[in-house]
């Protein structure tokens, strides 16, 4: 798939998989599926798995087998199914020999306020999805953008901090960045996420995530972010808020038919 003409495209598309790089075999099997939902549905599909979660609030918690396999992963990913691709880059020294593997590189949420990492990740040439961070206004997000100087960039609305462990999503926000002129995803599993809700690891409230995606292709966004897995119980991270796997096809099913009613 060319990755401009998903990004420039008129389609709504999806940015999905699972959490983190825990094994060539989950990576292989979500990504089997995602690649026959994307032609049974005609629905561009980027997939989506972290080489590492650099922002964890226990040390504890699984962050990943690291750059070099990781990058394995993602590059048979791509040989065997064919999809674009996306991962985190959390310091700039990660930038080159990812952007070799992936079509866009992502700025985490608790790291858009990073310019060198802004930078350097957009002067590669790729597209760059910044997600915003839990603390900043939708408005501070063309100041962001603005950093990348080539145009290519996405926004990611994930949600915001309120109070203790929880997150709100304003959908204002998303209509605030899309006035920036840049393609707008929604984070539907993230948005849903309680940070350290149980102790040490966040919890989720995976029941929300359909009507809250709708809720955002009603409202007018290109793209929706989501992870999926096959036993998100067994996940090594973010457990809690990732989409069963065997839930894929009602997800779409239910954005397009939203996105179907609000484009006639």
């Amino acid at each position: 798939m060319d990755i401009d003409k998903i990004l420039d495209g008129d389609k709504l598309f999806l940015i999905a998989g699972p959490c983190a790089i825990e094994s060539d075999e989950v990576c292989f099997t979500v990504a089997e599926k995602l690649k026959a939902v994307s032609e049974k549905y005609d629905l561009p599909v980027i997939f989506k798995s972290s080489y590492a979660k650099a922002n964890r609030l226990s040390g504890e918690s699984f962050s990943g087998h690291g750059i070099d396999f990781g990058l394995k992963v993602l590059s048979e990913v791509r040989k065997k199914f064919d999809l674009p691709l996306i991962t985190d880059v959390h310091e700039t020294g990660e930038i080159r020999p990812t952007a070799e593997v992936v079509d866009i590189l992502q700025i985490p949420a608790f790291l858009c306020r990073q310019t060198e990492l802004v930078r350097q990740a957009a002067a590669t040439g790729k597209w760059i999805n910044i997600k915003k961070g839990q603390f900043l206004a939708p408005e501070d997000m063309d100041k962001v953008a603005s950093k990348a100087k080539s145009g290519k960039v996405m926004l990611t609305e994930r949600g915001s901090s309120f109070g203790y462990h929880s997150l709100v999503v304003d959908f204002r926000s998303l209509l605030i960045m899309k006035d920036f002129g840049y393609p707008v995803i929604f984070d539907a599993t993230h948005s849903l996420q309680v940070p350290a809700g149980k102790g040490s690891f966040s919890s989720g409230q995976p029941e929300f995530i359909i009507p809250f995606a709708r809720a955002a292709v009603a409202v007018g966004v290109n793209g929706i972010f989501m992870e999926t897995h096959p036993n998100p119980s067994e996940a090594l991270s973010d457990a809690g808020a990732m989409l069963p796997m065997d839930r894929l096809e009602t997800f779409i099913e239910e954005v397009l038919k939203t996105r179907e009613a609000v484009v006639k």
